[in-house]
């Protein structure tokens, strides 16, 4: 019923996907800065084009959202999901800029770790972006989102880890630390960034039942 009430040229879900997809992609370059550690003008070039093409894809939904008069969810659901799935993106794009801008050479291991959290992360959001065209979905969405709770934890103990043993390592110099502090705060943020849409996504299924 919800996809009669739809306008044929706007369909929001096709912008939720399409940010969905973006965020995998994203999140899987930075994978791969981490663990190659080189070309980083060619690497954070890329991601940087991927958030520009994420703030497009949300520019031009909240835009058609002003436009439609019928929505297929709550239109404050459609601005806040297509916003925060924006923000994931912001977050790893700032994290893989300070690499560039502060010339780092060598990545350290949880940074490492903490990408691939968030590789694992996205495409659960991916999932359950897909799912959400269907509220029969329901149980398959809520599986992604119960995922995404756990891997937001996950990077938090990770971001304990990192503060801990960065903080211990004497030799080094306070800018070093100043400088991976701020990094590890921007992984774990778009953690964060992520168990918040998927809050956004419960919020729509619970409202749909």
């Amino acid at each position: 019923m919800l996809k009669r009430l739809l306008p044929r040229e706007t369909c929001f879900f096709d912008y939720f996907e399409q940010l969905g997809n973006l965020i995998v992609q994203t999140c899987e370059s930075f994978a791969e800065l981490c663990a190659k550690g080189n070309d980083l003008p060619a690497r954070t070039g890329r991601i940087k084009e991927l958030e520009h093409q994420a703030d497009q894809i949300t520019y031009t939904c909240i835009n058609a959202l002003h436009r439609t008069f019928i929505t297929p969810i709550d239109r404050s659901d459609i601005h806040h999901l297509a916003k925060h799935l924006d923000d994931v993106i912001d977050s790893v794009d700032a994290a893989a800029s300070r690499i560039f801008l502060y010339e780092i050479s060598e990545i350290r291991p949880e940074a490492v770790e903490m990408s691939q959290v968030l590789v694992r992360s996205a495409k659960r959001i991916q999932e359950a972006l897909q799912a959400l065209r269907d509220m029969a979905n329901h149980d398959k969405i809520n599986d992604c989102c119960i995922a995404i709770h756990e891997l937001e934890n996950e990077c938090d103990a990770l971001l304990r880890a990192a503060l801990g043993r960065l903080f211990k390592e004497e030799q080094r110099s306070p800018i070093y630390i100043i400088k991976w502090k701020e990094i590890f705060e921007l992984l774990e943020l778009a953690a964060d960034q992520s168990e918040d849409v998927a809050d956004i996504i419960e919020g729509i299924v619970i409202e749909a039942s």
